[in-house]
């Protein structure tokens, strides 16, 4: 069975932190993948070649990685910071990441297209996917030979408002009846019954990040409730 094929109705943990958050030091991050393995996590998606390392040498699930920078700018809606470049997807697949996260989406890349970055990815036989914000850009870059799709950036790009605080249940559903290849539900995902819809509508598998592994973001969550 091929990696996509396992990752088939199963929950994917996004373990991230950015460098000024605690749980950036790696035996912090270290900890974090192994207590989410041990809870059933069926994949791992992690920034950088060091957490792509670790992730490698700690499970057999398989891995997604990307990268990001230290610093996210403050004009993120407008400029691709995910695997930018194709020096960045060099980084990832020399770290040994299974599958390779990056920007799918119509904004510019660094010195490289899209089209590029999918090539690199499949001459290096590992599996591409592809983060978008809008129905377009997925049918872009399935019609460009990507592996799967994710919904990673709806609601995070000039050309995907966010709605409201709730996953993107409708770009998925519009995405799984327009494609042929699999679609990852990614964003905004706090409940079970959510990850229960998104299989329903279709959904590949799933991306939960903060959630499971933001503390800061839980915590908030529950001093800011309403009422």
């Amino acid at each position: 069975m091929g990696i996509i094929e396992t990752l088939k109705g199963k929950v994917i943990v996004s373990c991230q932190a950015m460098p000024n958050e605690p749980l950036y030091k790696e035996e912090c991050m270290l900890a974090m993948m192994k207590s989410v393995l041990n809870g059933g996590a069926g994949g791992l998606r992690v920034a950088g070649v060091r957490d792509v390392q670790n992730a490698k040498r700690i499970t057999n699930v398989p891995v997604i990685g990307l990268t990001k920078p230290e610093v996210i700018p403050e004009n993120w809606k407008e400029i691709v910071y995910i695997t930018p470049s194709l020096k960045h997807v060099s980084f990832l697949i020399k770290a040994g990441a299974d599958i390779i996260a990056f920007d799918g989406t119509n904004r510019k890349h660094e010195n490289c297209t899209v089209d590029e970055i999918i090539k690199l990815i499949k001459i290096k036989k590992r599996i591409s996917m592809a983060d978008i914000s809008t129905v377009e850009e997925g049918i872009n870059c399935e019609k460009l030979g990507v592996d799967m799709l994710s919904t990673t950036l709806s609601g995070y790009t000039q050309f995907s408002p966010l709605k409201s605080n709730s996953p993107d249940f409708e770009l998925l559903e519009e995405l799984v009846s327009k494609v042929k290849i699999p679609v990852v539900l990614e964003g905004r995902i706090w409940e079970p019954e959510e990850v229960d819809k998104a299989f329903k509508l279709g959904a590949h598998c799933v991306v939960i990040g903060s959630a499971i592994t933001r503390p800061q973001l839980i915590t908030k969550r529950f001093i800011q409730r309403k009422g």
